[in-house]
């Protein structure tokens, strides 16, 4: 409840300060007008800070890293648009429930600032649990990790960048088919398809080093891993231009970036498992088979590519 209700107040405070400049609050959506902006930041900065609560009781068993952290955010967070805007808000402005497909549209912008919210969330949670895990487990000498912390981010950074640079070669063919290459710094932007081939090999390689640093750890096999890559393209479609780049390129991305940085963290696990005494702990730093994380890829997989189609 602490973690949860401190990572909403930081969440609900970057939220809040970036909505309200463009006069928007999509956690408010569906209930009546408010009788001032500073009382529809208030109640929106109430709701975010409520949410992280929930949150922190809901999932701080499966946070591992800031990638699943992330992806719980954003499930949680579309589940909470359809139990708001959707249902409790309307009851509360006393008008009649809606849940077509016409009445989705309407609040497809809300469903996207729940997403962005959600996002904000699992970065703030898992920014505070690691700071705890530093704090209070870590620094025990017992704890300690037969490497630096250095270390282990620069690998992720450089496992990163080169199964991004895959994930980009193999993605390729599909922004060249579509004509995203050239344009692929933007609408008002237009290269050669060969200049944009080498810029989107080369974002593709910053993109990998990210999810290095997210997701590292987090795969038991390579279908889990891919599954996780998947994640990470669907949340990168959302962070980004979501009509330039089409959703299958940054699927097909995302499971190629995994696939690739798997394999790499694996070749370097198995030299870890030749000393009995780094097995166990390596082992136990894994996520381990038979955990939510199955139910999570299903759900946001599921509303992340279908709801855009239906409502956008």
């Amino acid at each position: 409840m602490v973690a949860g209700g401190l990572a909403g107040l930081l969440g609900g405070f970057i939220f809040d300060r970036w909505m309200s400049a463009g006069e928007f609050f999509p956690l408010l959506s569906g209930l009546s007008d408010l009788p001032s902006r500073t009382s529809s930041l208030t109640l929106q900065f109430v709701i975010a800070v409520l949410m992280g609560v929930i949150f922190g009781l809901l999932f701080q068993r499966d946070v591992r890293s800031y990638g699943s952290s992330m992806g719980w955010g954003v499930g949680y967070a579309t589940l909470w648009w359809f139990l708001g805007p959707l249902t409790i808000f309307p009851l509360l402005s006393r008008t009649p429930l809606d849940w077509s497909s016409d009445s989705g549209s309407a609040m497809f912008g809300a469903l996207v600032g729940h997403i962005l919210y959600g996002l904000i969330l699992g970065v703030s949670y898992a920014t505070i649990d690691k700071i705890w895990v530093r704090l209070f487990i870590q620094s025990d000498p017992l704890n300690r990790e037969a490497h630096g912390p250095g270390l282990r981010v620069l690998q992720s950074l450089g496992w990163g960048a080169l199964a991004g640079f895959a994930g980009g070669v193999v993605s390729s063919p599909i922004m060249l088919k579509t004509g995203v290459l050239t344009k692929v710094a933007g609408v008002d932007t237009s290269f050669t398809n060969w200049h944009g081939l080498v810029l989107h090999l080369l974002v593709s390689a910053l993109i990998g080093m990210s999810f290095g640093l997210l997701f590292r750890n987090e795969s038991s096999n390579l279908g889990a891993g891919m599954a996780w890559g998947w994640l990470f393209g669907l949340i990168w479609w959302y962070l980004g231009p979501m009509t330039l780049v089409p959703l299958i390129g940054h699927l097909i991305f995302g499971a190629v970036t995994a696939y690739v940085f798997l394999l790499l963290e694996r070749r370097y696990t198995r030299w870890l498992f030749l000393d009995p005494r780094i097995a166990m702990r390596e082992q136990r730093r894994v996520r381990p088979l038979g955990t939510p994380a199955p139910a999570l890829w299903f759900l946001v997989l599921g509303l992340g590519v279908l709801l855009p189609i239906l409502l956008g």
